[in-house]
């Protein structure tokens, strides 16, 4: 809000590429901020609804984390034509899903030169892109970059003529890799504006070079329930490994003051491998392993009104307890409830709570058993039935 300040007081407007998932979260921008973005001519484009890898998650994931960012936005009243992607990671699959999702063009990073990086790149883009759903940007614009760098990109692109994408992320005072001070970035827009008055550039927005309609939107591939009496999570037995020593479709998740440890356990409960959560350092909050907070692909989807059989065989040195989260339609997950704590054991044995009926809003829910004070706790043989139809314990 302070770039958008700045850019009014210039008479500059922007594009900005907002992950619908956050808004209105604390220390996120909230929907009068988009409101009034969008009322001072600044353009509203999409960046995945939780700012998601598209390129690391399942297709029909990347398909809702694009597709359900613009639905949102579009249906919060703005024309969304423009994408980025996050971390500017793309392939030509992930291409050709913007596209599919309606979008008119989409942005990467780092292939235009500037003074900073990238000496043997073009000066500038076309101003029709060769690739429209990769168009060339220069790198983000951070804390090493000086007025003087802003001003040469921009002087060099001018004189080989197109189309120059700078990208900015934080416009603050922290000195972070990822930003400039504000008072930096309203140095740059007060030499833009005297620049645009000589009549040889101009400063629009990516709509405004691309152009085109607003296209209909498209929701991503919904993510069904499971059936009566099925297990509603995968890789229940954390057997299958994914990404960074964690199984796959689960992460840890912790909050407060405390330090987590995750590790392997062979042999499992039941399989060749359980998971152990270790904390130490505890002054507040706590640590569980649980479903992958995402749209659908790992997060179980549940049927509000329903409530759910959640089980899970563990051992411990500290009592704990199942802690419950829920996503709603616009893909904001939040905490929902906890169950009653059950006892620490030297032995695996089975937790079940059944929940109370999920909200009106729940779309989905994740759940995992937690620390919340120094302490060992393996868990294995995670279950999440309906009651439903839910089978014997």
């Amino acid at each position: 809000m302070e770039a958008a300040r700045i850019l009014k007081d210039h008479h500059l407007r922007g594009t900005f590429f907002i992950d619908s998932g956050f808004v209105g979260a604390a220390d996120h921008m909230t929907m009068d901020n988009l409101h009034s973005l969008a009322a001072d001519q600044h353009e509203i484009g999409g960046h995945t609804l939780t700012l998601a890898d598209v390129t690391s998650v399942e297709p029909d994931e990347a398909a809702r984390q694009i597709c359900n960012d613009r639905v949102n936005l579009s249906d919060w009243g703005f024309k969304v034509t423009s994408f980025a992607y996050p971390f500017a990671a793309s392939t030509p699959q992930s291409e050709e899903q913007v596209a599919g999702c309606g979008y008119n063009s989409a942005r990467g990073l780092g292939q235009i030169t500037t003074p900073v990086d990238c000496p043997d790149c073009a000066a500038a883009e076309t101003v029709r892109p060769a690739d429209l759903f990769r168009t060339r940007a220069t790198s983000e614009v951070g804390s090493k970059w000086t007025l003087a760098d802003l001003e040469a990109t921009v002087m060099q692109a001018e004189k080989a003529g197109g189309w120059l994408q700078l990208t900015f992320f934080d416009i603050d005072n922290s000195g972070s890799p990822r930003s400039i001070s504000p008072a930096l970035f309203e140095q740059f827009a007060t030499w833009l504006t005297a620049r645009t008055q000589q009549g040889t550039m101009g400063v629009r927005t990516v709509h405004d070079v691309i152009g085109g309609v607003a296209k209909p939107v498209v929701k991503g591939p919904v993510a069904a329930p499971a059936a009566p009496g099925q297990n509603a999570l995968r890789n229940p037995g954390l057997e299958t490994a994914g990404k960074y020593g964690l199984p796959q479709c689960w992460q840890v998740s912790s909050y407060g003051t405390n330090t987590v440890v995750l590790s392997t356990l062979t042999p499992g409960h039941s399989g060749a491998v359980a998971r152990r959560l270790d904390v130490s350092e505890y002054s507040s909050g706590d640590a569980k392993l649980l479903p992958v907070l995402d749209l659908g692909a790992c997060a179980p989807s549940v049927t509000a009104g329903h409530s759910y059989s959640l089980r899970a065989w563990y051992q411990s040195t500290a009592k704990t307890q199942f802690e419950v989260y829920y996503r709603n339609k616009l893909g904001t997950w939040t905490y929902w409830t906890a169950s009653p704590w059950f006892a620490a054991n030297s032995v695996y044995e089975q937790a079940i709570w059944t929940t109370p009926p999920v909200p009106p809003e729940a779309e989905a829910i994740s759940f995992g058993m937690n620390l919340f004070s120094d302490g060992q706790l393996a868990t294995d043989d995670y279950e999440m039935y309906d009651t439903v139809g839910a089978p014997s314990p």
